[in-house]
């Protein structure tokens, strides 16, 4: 009698290994972006000469490349989450979005300007096969009886994230800021290559997750294009056309970058809907609590993403970085979210275990209102720290402000984050049909992706605005936002038909 436990099946502290393996991988991976995120926009705005020079470009140019490729970066995940549930499965489309963030990391190392485009290309390409898709592995992981071990899994998994991302900051921020950004750039791809390694030789503990479902082709109208199917229902076509006809109007207005954005955004709008259209009643319920979903991470990321951008640039310019002789790189500020991530994300899981057993109120939708509000509120402390700047009759800085105002937003932005994220991805997978279950994600991620574009689009216009009524708007718009979610909260609940 063979009494060894298939390797699938193991566990570890009640957890199956594999969760392990994504964790590790995930924590890699998120090294890797975190660290080329941290320096990306301090490379771009600094001198071409020096002993460390970087692309010489303006603060608005910055931001607009920046948030043109946070939204690619995260967009690319719904072709990716096609791609895996019509043609490889999650678990090999990872596995090749992996491959590609190695290519697109190691180019990044190169000081040319063509080996700058194509790595940040490969890194669209490869965040598009992985992210989404190893996030659905997670909650593959588990069976539908398992619905509190699988809130648990995706907080240990979240660790993984912030983990990486916390000693990403620091350590490749050291390397970009102080020696030299291409030596980041390397440094970051090294990190990826590891969690590429983890990820293939930890394939024996996922060989029952993430694979390829094969549709029923027996209906000619499932089997044949997807795309194709949008201009067959009229509620999808549209969606589509309006959309593109948008669109159009905008490119012809003379802005086709956003004009081409959202003919773009037209058939994900008429694929969204076609998704749909093949639920059945409850499922379509619940598809529509995930678009409410989905709305609300926009919101939040459109605001949250400032860090990257806006606040990047603060902390460089603005903020007083001495720390007696020692100058703290302000890369080093993109770890303070992640962090305090490790610090508070058990007492965030036991406040609300705590709500939740009083018998308040504790949805997954009233979590993420909840984060939205906590987290513009954060912004109140950017709006004091623009009022302790001072400026010249030229406009230059002749006082800057204390450090403690970036740690302070950095921590209202991570409580929220901590109410809304984690929250948010299991939330998803525990809405979208199985059939759609990658394809959701992508979703998520693409708006996600979204959000990081209204992100770059705020930074961009900053200057116009001013930083006071930049971050006291956003803080005053989150709030609102949050409170008309939360004002909605029943009618939502019984559209979820008991899912949680």
């Amino acid at each position: 009698m063979n009494n060894q436990v298939e390797p699938q099946l193991k566990t570890l502290f009640g957890h199956p290994i594999g969760l392990f393996v994504l964790f590790f991988t995930e924590l890699w991976e998120r090294f890797s972006y975190y660290g080329m995120r941290a320096i990306l926009v301090l490379y771009l705005i600094s001198e071409t000469s020096g002993d460390n020079p970087g692309m010489g470009w303006s603060e608005s140019s910055a931001i607009e490349l920046y948030g043109w490729y946070t939204m690619f970066v995260y967009l690319a995940t719904i072709p990716g989450g096609i791609i895996a549930d019509r043609f490889l499965g999650q678990r090999k489309s990872v596995m090749v979005g992996g491959l590609l963030l190695c290519f697109g990391h190691g180019i990044l190392a190169v000081e040319a300007l063509w080996a700058f485009y194509t790595g940040l290309t490969f890194i669209v390409l490869g965040v598009g096969c992985l992210k989404g898709n190893i996030s659905t592995m997670v909650g593959g992981l588990y069976g539908n009886q398992d619905i509190n071990k699988r809130d648990m899994g995706f907080y240990i998994f979240y660790m993984g994230i912030n983990v990486g991302a916390a000693v990403s900051a620091i350590v490749v921020g050291y390397v970009g800021e102080v020696y030299s950004w291409h030596y980041g750039f390397g440094l970051a791809g090294i990190g990826m290559a590891i969690g590429q390694f983890v990820y293939w030789k930890g394939q024996k503990y996922l060989s029952h997750v993430g694979n390829l479902v094969k549709l029923d082709t027996s209906n000619k109208e499932k089997s044949e294009n997807l795309f194709l199917q949008i201009f067959k229902k009229s509620n999808s076509l549209l969606g589509f056309s309006l959309t593109a006809f948008l669109g159009l109007y905008v490119g012809y207005s003379g802005d086709w970058n956003y004009g081409l954005l959202l003919i773009g955004i037209a058939f994900a709008v008429g694929f969204a809907i076609l998704v749909y259209n093949d639920g059945n009643k409850v499922e379509k319920d619940r598809i529509l609590v995930t678009y409410l979903a989905f709305l609300i991470v926009i919101v939040f990321w459109g605001a949250f993403e400032q860090a990257g951008g806006l606040m990047n640039i603060y902390a460089s310019q603005k903020t007083d970085l001495a720390l007696g002789d020692f100058m703290v790189p302000a890369s080093w500020f993109q770890s303070v979210n992640a962090t305090f991530i490790l610090i508070f994300a058990t007492m965030v899981g036991s406040f609300w275990i705590w709500w939740k057993k009083n018998g308040y109120e504790h949805s997954s939708i009233f979590k993420m209102a909840t984060g939205v509000i906590i987290m513009g509120l954060g912004f109140l402390f950017m709006s004091m720290a623009s009022n302790e700047a001072a400026y010249d009759s030229a406009g230059e800085i002749t006082q800057k402000s204390a450090m403690y105002w970036l740690v302070l937003a950095y921590l209202f932005h991570t409580i929220g984050e901590l109410c809304a994220s984690p929250v948010a991805l299991s939330f998803v997978t525990k809405l979208a049909p199985v059939r759609w279950g990658a394809f959701m994600m992508g979703a998520y991620f693409a708006a996600t992706g979204l959000g990081n574009k209204v992100a770059g689009l705020i930074g961009e216009n900053a200057s116009e605005a001013g930083d006071f009524w930049t971050f006291t708007g956003i803080a005053i718009f989150c709030t609102i936002f949050g409170a008309l979610v939360i004002l909605i909260i029943k009618p939502v609940k019984r559209l979820v038909h008991d899912a949680e």
